[in-house]
């Protein structure tokens, strides 16, 4: 009995099974490390931001904010009030300085949608500069989140339920009919599966967000159309990796999804609340582009956010690319392995 017992636990605990059991614990570890090395200790850093003054007044307030310790504001002097909101409706500068030299009292403009931590961060900040100054700030909200989006988080919550639910798509098609596809129409035919569940997850998303639950004021339809682009390009992203690594490739996803992009998306904290490392990989990755994105969609009437439609592109392109390749690559050493021709290779 103890012998049959021992023998089923080494059949059981494979080198593959440990390998894997490892892979997890790593996983574990980085997530912790990546969320609370992005999210424990948010500051201001180099955030864009504009001042209204006049000329007399604009170069010493310029110069006083750039010498704040932690160097937390860019500033730049701005013509006046109108091109300050422009540049905040643009999503060019985070927040503005409206100095009024013939009173005590300033105007600050800030932009909740983009980020309500931000815009508190900011308030906080400025009204410490000027009580130094002996003077007082007034702050006007020009992009104000919806009242329902409490903390403006609910971009970030529909990009993550996007990007979650895509590579459980996709590692549900490895898991059900083998991690690497045994050939090119079977590699097309999970892409046509996952373009299927990107426009019925992205359409399922913006309806839920706006029309049921009035979280977010954006278009609907452009709404969709981000969602089914993200939810293709998490997905494609995943049956590649999946391709190139097998069941392992599920993993990496999540590595790339989950543990490096959600804490640098911008949601909890914006990009320029977050330490370098997390503020440069951010735009790069699918949940930090599809967040500005929603953000803009919802607050911003769309403006900026090209760079993030691009990003979101490359990934659903290298994707389908990769993932074809992939099954080509495999269908060829699998016939070379059985000794037969390559099918897509023609004799005379």
């Amino acid at each position: 009995m103890k012998q049959s017992t021992l023998s089923e636990v080494k059949d059981a605990v494979t080198p593959r099974a440990t390998l894997l059991v490892i892979g997890v614990i790593a996983l574990q570890l980085l997530f912790v490390a990546s969320y609370v090395g992005a999210l424990h200790e948010p500051r201001l850093k180099d955030v864009p931001f504009g001042v209204v003054a006049p000329q007399a007044v604009a170069g010493q307030t310029v110069a006083r904010l750039e010498a704040l310790p932690g160097s937390p504001l860019d500033p730049r002097a701005l013509p006046d009030e109108r091109t300050a909101r422009q540049q905040l409706v643009n999503r060019e500068i985070d927040g503005a300085l409206v100095v009024r030299p013939a009173g005590t009292t300033d105007t600050l403009l800030v932009a909740s949608g983009g980020g309500r931590a931000l815009s508190l961060a900011l308030e906080s900040l400025l009204t410490a500069v000027d009580k130094n100054q002996g003077r007082t700030v007034r702050t006007v909200d020009v992009a104000p989140s919806s009242p329902h989006d409490f903390n403006s988080l609910s971009s970030f919550y529909l990009v993550i339920g996007w990007c979650v639910g895509a590579y459980l798509c996709a590692s549900i098609l490895a898991i059900s009919a083998g991690a690497r596809p045994a050939n090119p129409t079977r590699a097309a035919t999970r892409l046509g599966t996952m373009t299927l569940v990107a426009l019925a997850g992205g359409l399922g998303g913006a309806v839920i967000v706006g029309p049921i639950l009035g979280a977010l004021p954006g278009s609907v339809w452009a709404l969709w159309g981000l969602g089914a682009l993200l939810i293709f390009a998490v997905g494609a992203a995943t049956l590649a990796l999946q391709g190139l690594f097998g069941v392992i490739g599920i993993g990496l996803a999540i590595l790339l999804v989950v543990i490096a992009g959600n804490p640098s998306a911008g949601g909890a904290f914006p990009a320029p609340m977050l330490p370098p490392f997390w503020e440069a990989i951010g735009p790069a990755l699918p949940p930090g582009a599809g967040t500005w994105a929603a953000r803009s969609i919802s607050y911003f009437h769309g403006n900026d956010m090209t760079s993030a439609l691009l990003v979101l592109s490359a990934w659903a392109v290298a994707g389908v690319l990769i993932t074809m390749l992939a099954a080509v690559l495999r269908r060829r050493r699998t016939a070379e392995a059985d000794g037969a021709p390559d099918p897509a290779v023609r004799t005379p």
